[in-house]
């Protein structure tokens, strides 16, 4: 749903198009990478992962290669797509919907993540890409989380603060919290 968003924040992030231009001369550690562009090792970490998670480029035993195919494919079809335009579910009260006309972008994704009370109406909206009665690894609510912005950790812990998923104590399991069950 977001590949072309997500290639445009790719695109739009001097460290990722540095990151970009480093690997299209040849491939590279995280550590090389980190040590070339003078990164820290979390932001090498953070950047490769995304270009990693998009396609761009893929790692083998810990060597990030640019996948130019992808790149091309990304750069020529979906910039030509025709975008997805978000609309608010009908049965929403008008100020969720105020909320969300606000802080979404036309394809469902977060602009911009605001504060309480605002934030349990994107929590609200979030929570509903999970099933009941199914659990998920963390990596998998990452990736659910990640096709609407890029801090997941945040709003992961925003979910299981707010009593909409649940989390094992070691993280190992989370699950949609069913109403009045918190």
């Amino acid at each position: 749903m977001n590949e072309m968003l997500d290639y445009v924040k790719a695109m739009s992030d001097p460290n990722r198009l540095r990151i970009i231009g480093l690997l299209s001369q040849k491939s590279a550690t995280r550590a090389e990478v980190a040590a070339q562009l003078k990164l820290s090792p979390k932001d090498s970490l953070t950047h490769l992962g995304f270009l990693e998670f998009i396609g761009v480029i893929t790692q083998t035993d810990g060597v990030f290669t640019l996948n130019n195919d992808k790149l091309a494919v990304l750069a020529k079809e979906k910039l030509a797509e025709a975008r997805p335009t978000y609309v608010p579910a009908e049965g929403l009260d008008e100020k969720s919907k105020k909320v969300l006309k606000a802080h979404l972008n036309s394809d469902g994704s977060i602009k911009q993540i605001p504060a309480q009370p605002k934030l349990q109406v994107i929590l609200n909206y979030l929570v509903e890409f999970f099933e009941f009665d199914k659990d998920y690894t963390e990596r998998e609510v990452n990736t659910i989380l990640r096709k609407y912005n890029e801090d997941t950790a945040g709003l992961r812990r925003d979910l299981v603060e707010a009593s909409l998923l649940a989390r094992e104590s070691d993280g190992s399991r989370y699950w949609r919290v069913k109403a009045g069950a918190a």
